[in-house]
């Protein structure tokens, strides 16, 4: 009797034993597996049994939560939803969460350790104390005006300031209401399926994660490579790029949309736009030199986030020669992002410093405890502080009497660069605006804003959409709402010890000598539509309409032309 009991008292300790082992086995080695398990309702209805936090714009909430007093408990709310969906994403109790809401949800939630502590306190009436707050470097007005100015055409604007990397503004249109997505239910799916299936993609974030070919706009990183290689040493001596320029080893002749740009100096070129002159400085800066420009700007950095993450920026690390001069005025596979270009004018307009760009100031905790700040850091040393003088000097000559005359304001400091990107096959593409530019009040000592406006337009006529014309009046709009805030133009930050160009130029003021020009070339005379056979002649006339790869493969994955394969 005596062995059996103690036979049977082992066996029910080797049975405690195995229950003991299957608790620390669910409870420690598979709870990570369980608590995401698709099964496990748990999570969900903890994280939506408490209010979130909000996000803030100004100091301003421009989200909430909605108590529906049902399972999934607090359900998230949107003011002005459209307004700042690229910013603040949407947070769905169906599909998840995109942008802020998904890159700040520790906070917003209330997971993160150190917001956690100050959730136990009740919130009002006994209520779950809500998150964290996460207040952005947003400005309302300047988001109004970039709005407002796109109009519900599809496009984007992010504006930056150059001096600190802080995100200023940042649109894409056509939006769409994040509160649709919120909650459950075939109201919900419904909305899902309407906005994915919509032609106009307002659920893409094109301030972010839409590249497109920047046409003309990249014409500024070329004059960097150029003027940073020693390729050109004065922005006002003639080039020696002739016409007809050729792309190298093809037959296909560049066209440009001015008279003037045969052996132009770069002063003249960017003032102008020429792209004969631009191709061939990229050409004669080569390969390296340009990929190691277009990187130190932002290009290929797979890695940026602001903190929401942004599409990277595309310069080609191996091309034949006529695929490198087209590349050179944002053509072939160049592709660049909104809030890309608008890093480009914030390097120039800080004397040649590209600050990280960042869309969050700091987080707090519920009781208004800092819980971070994010610090102003710098991305890299772009260009040596004469070079962005010069580039400084150029752009505020394309607005004061070149093809940015629309981005004038009277009383500042304007520079800026128009860009028309035409694509596709036989540039049967929808067009592209661009316009990039940087402001400074007079009395400041330090550019207030640095802008990049792309403007997609398939129903405008298409010798009508231009940079110059379309793109240009909207970042004149945000760079004003932008100057007429004190606290842009003389907020702490770094001085500017060589100033930017004043009109007239004044070398005194970081602007161009007289030893960098050359004697006036004559002002240029717009060209017929068509120019010597080559298809319509744009600012950044395509010649890649003529084009056809080798085997009949799309001229955008090469630059070789039908000249090319001839006999």
């Amino acid at each position: 009797m005596t062995r059996q009991i103690r036979h049977t008292a082992v066996f029910c300790l080797l049975l405690l034993v195995a229950l003991l082992a299957n608790a620390v086995r669910v409870q420690a080695v598979q709870a990570d597996r369980l608590d995401h398990h698709p099964g496990n309702g748990r999570p969900t209805v903890e994280r939506f049994g408490r209010p979130r936090g909000d996000i803030l714009v100004d100091g301003v909430p421009v989200t909430g939560s909605h108590d529906t007093r049902e399972r999934l408990r607090f359900e998230r709310t949107y003011t002005q939803g459209p307004l700042y969906a690229p910013v603040t994403g949407f947070l769905s109790q169906t599909y998840g969460s995109t942008d802020l809401e998904n890159a700040e949800d520790g906070i917003l939630s209330g997971a993160d350790p150190r917001v956690a502590a100050s959730l136990l306190r009740p919130g009002r009436a006994g209520a779950p104390a809500p998150g964290g707050q996460v207040a952005t470097t947003l400005s309302a007005a300047m988001q109004r005006a970039a709005y407002a100015g796109l109009g519900g055409r599809r496009g984007a604007v992010v504006a930056l300031a150059p001096t600190t990397g802080r995100i200023l503004a940042l649109v894409s249109s056509p939006s769409y209401d994040p509160s649709a997505l919120s909650g459950t239910g075939e109201e919900v799916k419904g909305a899902w399926t309407r906005l994915n299936s919509a032609t106009t993609r307002p659920m893409l974030n094109r301030a972010l994660r839409q590249t497109y070919p920047p046409g003309s706009a990249f014409k500024i990183v070329t004059a960097a490579a150029a003027l940073e290689s020693g390729v050109v040493r004065s922005v006002g001596a003639r080039t020696g790029i002739t016409l007809p320029y050729r792309l190298p080893g093809t037959g296909t002749t560049l066209p440009n949309e001015v008279d003037g740009c045969d052996d132009a100096s770069l002063e003249f070129a960017i003032k102008w736009s020429c792209n004969t002159v631009m191709a061939g400085l990229g050409v004669k800066v080569g390969l390296s030199g340009m990929l190691h420009t277009a990187e130190k700007f932002g290009f290929n950095d797979r890695a940026l986030r602001v903190p929401s993450p942004a599409a990277p920026s595309h310069f080609d690390r191996h091309m034949t020669a006529d695929q490198l001069a087209l590349s050179s005025i944002g053509q072939f596979d160049t592709t660049a992002t909104p809030l890309q270009m608008a890093m480009v004018s914030a390097a120039v307009a800080d004397g040649g410093v590209l600050k990280y760009p960042h869309l969050v100031d700091r987080t707090t905790a519920p009781g208004g405890r800092v819980v971070s700040r994010e610090p102003d850091r710098t991305y890299r040393r772009v260009l040596s502080t004469r070079t962005a003088r010069r580039l400084q000097g150029m752009m505020v000559d394309v607005v004061r009497s070149g093809t940015g005359g629309r981005a004038a304001i009277d009383g500042a400091t304007v520079g800026g660069k128009t860009g028309t990107a035409q694509h596709g096959l036989d540039n049967a593409g929808t067009p592209y605006a661009w316009f990039i530019a940087w402001a400074q009040a007079e009395d400041a000592d330090r550019p207030a804003v640095a802008v990049a406006v792309v403007v997609e337009d398939a129903e405008a006529d298409r010798a009508d959409i231009t940079g110059g014309g379309v793109a240009a009046p909207i970042a004149r709009s945000v760079m004003r709402a932008a100057l007429a805030d004190p606290k842009l133009s003389q907020e702490d930050g770094h001085a500017r010890p060589d100033g930017l160009p004043r009109a007239g130029g004044d070398p005194e003021e970081g602007g161009i000598t007289q030893d960098d020009r050359d004697p006036p070339q004559g002002g240029p005379t717009r060209q017929d539509a068509r120019t010597r056979g080559h298809g319509r002649a744009r600012e950044d006339g395509d010649p890649r309409q003529e084009a056809r790869t080798r085997g009949g493969g799309d001229p955008q994955r090469d630059g070789r032309t039908r000249d090319d394969v001839r006999p």
